[in-house]
């Protein structure tokens, strides 16, 4: 019998749909609200623990109350030992700092953490390395190794562990960055600390690379060509990074760097848009297409920091109308691996799955298989 913690942040990810490109700090969180954003970290960590609901005779599970894990417990049908308290609705990472102490305190087997790379660090202020950790995947951010692929493959991952089938366990880096710097395009992160998780890595992302002085001629060549084979009369939707903005760069238009822009004929049409933008523009144009690139060192092409292209827009756009560019080095530090999608919605994430071509060059493309 396996002693699991389940640690769900309610408000993880809640920026990243409406570009504000992260949820740390009450100030982002109450404009996220705001604008319309909704909590979905507990529909993703919903997809985990259902998949529990085959081995609860297995399992104990300990949790927080409410909509930090009680909830999703409640719902996949699991019985639960509730610990703790919060003030709903009013949840804070001091809260998860709570959690997760006193989970240690318990000495369970493994604290099972919904959320981002915030949610990690604060996870690594509680147990530090002296506890068995896995985090499901919600956050706007996520540079850090110590998250499952994506809410399903943490479920599988769960099972095999409670099962006895991984016993392993390795130190994966906590990264996180500056958000306030990141609103304004500039990426700095640093090595927070180390967590302790199963070593399985057919389930669990790597760390984030970041780009080397060696991609610049790939990216040139490649941003090159996508500019100039863009069709007249089709909105582009270009996703966020560096490759897409050196592809904006030679359309000589501005670019948000880690934000969502659109492009018509050429011309910007809007910059930094949300989610509920993207899903109002596309209605009036006949044709529209995506523009995302590979995130390097993870191989996921959607629901990492590109949360505007949600699961909707990727349905009313269509598969056959996304274009994945990235360097050749991206790709082959992959090593033969495949791409990744984690929008959310398993619907959509198994109707991405197959082979994609992804431009590496000036008319230079290798396949690689997509996978939820």
């Amino acid at each position: 019998m396996k002693r699991l913690g389940f640690i769900v942040n309610p408000v993880a990810g809640i920026g990243g749909k409406v570009g504000l490109k992260g949820s740390d700090g009450a100030a982002i969180l109450k404009k996220a609200l705001e604008l319309g954003a909704v909590r979905e970290s507990g529909r993703k960590a919903l997809i985990t623990m259902k998949a529990l609901k085959e081995i609860e005779d297995e399992l104990i599970i300990y949790t927080w109350p409410g909509e930090m894990g009680e909830d999703v417990c409640r719902e996949a049908g699991l019985s639960v030992t509730v610990l703790g308290s919060i003030t709903p609705g009013h949840t804070t990472p001091e809260d998860t700092i709570r959690a997760a102490g006193q989970m240690k305190e318990l000495k369970l087997d493994l604290i099972l953490f919904v959320g981002g790379d915030g949610t990690a660090r604060n996870i690594l202020d509680a147990v530090g390395t002296e506890a068995v950790v896995l985090g499901i995947p919600a956050g706007c951010k996520i540079h850090s190794g110590v998250y499952a692929l994506n809410p399903k493959t943490a479920g599988n991952l769960m099972k095999e562990f409670v099962q006895g089938k991984v016993k392993e366990t390795k130190l994966c880096e906590v990264m996180d960055i500056d958000e306030d710097l990141f609103r304004q395009g500039i990426v700095s992160a640093r090595l927070y600390g180390y967590l302790r998780i199963p070593n399985e890595s057919r389930m669990v992302q790597n760390l984030k690379s970041g780009r080397g002085f060696s991609e610049s001629a790939s990216i040139e060549m490649l941003s090159n060509y996508v500019a100039n084979e863009m069709e007249k009369d089709v909105l582009y939707i270009v996703g966020t990074g560096s490759t897409t903005a050196s592809i904006m760069e030679k359309l000589h238009l501005p670019n948000t760097l880690l934000g969502v822009d659109l492009v018509y004929n050429r011309r910007l049409v809007a910059s930094d848009c949300t989610e509920r933008e993207l899903l109002e523009t596309i209605k009036h144009y006949d044709k529209v297409k995506i523009i995302v690139t590979v995130i390097g060192g993870q191989g996921y092409v959607f629901g990492r920091g590109n949360q505007q292209i949600s699961a909707e827009v990727i349905k009313r756009v269509g598969k056959e109308n996304i274009i994945i560019a990235a360097s050749k080095n991206k790709i082959l530090a992959l090593f033969g691996g495949s791409l990744h999608v984690d929008t959310g919605n398993e619907e959509v994430n198994h109707m991405l799955c197959g082979y994609y071509r992804v431009i590496v060059g000036y008319g230079e493309a290798m396949m690689l298989p997509m996978t939820d």
